[in-house]
């Protein structure tokens, strides 16, 4: 029994410390899945404390699997993990078995695990934790009541530190198709052996206050039927191959589509990554206009953002909110780019950084 209760206390805690330090790496992409959730039960109210409820649950998640660990307050560490990973699994089986979530985001972006996968992970986790629940007297502590609170303590400063840091100076680790090094190009095609799902359509007409049926081929002629609706019908599943990036498109404000030709260019040229709607955010000591307008005289300059943008001497280029939000972790964000090549990406901390890699 003891070798048990020791072999499923490194598993949770390891777990929940790894599960924890991967969505701290990026507590901004956990705050865009956890408003996911929220659109999904229309509770939209929740969205502005996203971000907040995730820099909290991340410090929570991996300390408490320090805790687990080194045996601290055993009784009151399982209840809170058993709290926590009931919750866990409520999500995963709403992801696995609705089908509104595509994931569930329990390793962030760098590990994505299938709704279903993450459900039976979880299921796993509530057996073992439910197991340490009920033998938690049997779980000894490693350190002394002060060794393992300077532990505790330390372990919540680092986290807390990390996620700092990476929402001011982008993830340390990038798991995103957006990273440096990536061409965006290549991100863009549709992988080899790629198979589409296939649906049947049924087209509801009416005619003398009564419906009628017909399918593609069999369309009624007769000008008297009434066009009702429009029902799409899955056929065959198609399988999960597809272009890493697939809505990525930059547009003028004239309203063409530069992606191509942007993209297919052979020279240097940077990108500004912002989403910020709120005018005075734009006077901000981190949109440093100086900058941009040193930039602008060695290369071309574009800010790209959702709306509308009017910086003199720059060119903006509009871009799909949810693009921006999942290639630019900060606003602003630069992408140093030659062609399709994303030679650098830095955070608005990180700003001098841009002129030195195009020197």
């Amino acid at each position: 029994m003891k070798l048990l209760i020791t072999l499923a206390r490194i598993f949770v805690g390891v777990l929940f410390i790894f599960s924890g330090l991967v969505k701290a790496n990026d507590p901004l992409g956990l705050s865009y899945k956890m408003q996911e959730f929220f659109e999904v039960w229309h509770m939209f109210y929740l969205n502005d404390y996203a971000l907040a409820m995730a820099l909290v649950m991340n410090v929570f998640e991996i300390v408490a699997g320090v805790a687990i660990l080194i045996g601290w307050r055993t009784k009151l560490v399982t209840w809170l993990l058993f709290l926590l990973i009931v919750f866990f699994t409520f999500l995963t089986a709403y992801a696995a078995f609705s089908g509104k979530i595509a994931a569930c985001g329990c390793f962030g972006d760098c590990i994505p695990l299938k709704p279903m996968q993450s459900f039976w992970k979880d299921v796993i986790l509530f057996v073992l934790i439910l197991f340490l629940l009920i033998n938690h007297k049997r779980i000894h502590p490693i350190l002394s009541s002060k060794a393992a609170a300077s532990v505790l303590v330390i372990s919540t400063i680092a986290v807390a530190g990390l996620q700092w840091y990476v929402l001011h100076h982008l993830p340390i680790v990038d798991c995103l198709p957006y990273k440096k090094g990536n061409n965006l190009l290549e991100q863009m095609k549709t992988p080899a052996g790629f198979i589409p799902d296939e649906y049947s359509y049924v087209f509801i007409y009416q005619k003398d206050g009564k419906k009628y049926e017909f399918n593609e081929d069999n369309l009624p002629e007769d000008e008297s039927y009434e066009f009702v609706d429009r029902k799409e019908k899955l056929v065959k599943k198609g399988n999960d191959l597809k272009a890493k990036i697939t809505d990525f498109n930059l547009v003028t404000e004239s309203g063409t589509d530069t992606t191509a030709a942007l993209l297919n260019s052979t020279g240097k040229y940077v990108m500004i990554f912002s989403n910020e709607t709120d005018p005075k955010e734009w006077s901000s000591p981190k949109y440093d206009r100086q900058l941009w307008a040193v930039l602008s005289k060695k290369v071309p300059v574009f800010i790209v953002s959702s709306v509308p943008v009017h910086v003199k001497g720059i060119t903006t280029l509009k871009c799909d909110n949810t693009v921006i939000k999942t290639a630019a972790r900060a606003k602003p964000t630069y992408f140093v780019m030659q062609g399709a090549n994303i030679l650098g990406k830095f955070s608005y901390a990180q700003s001098e950084k841009v002129e030195e890699l195009l020197k």
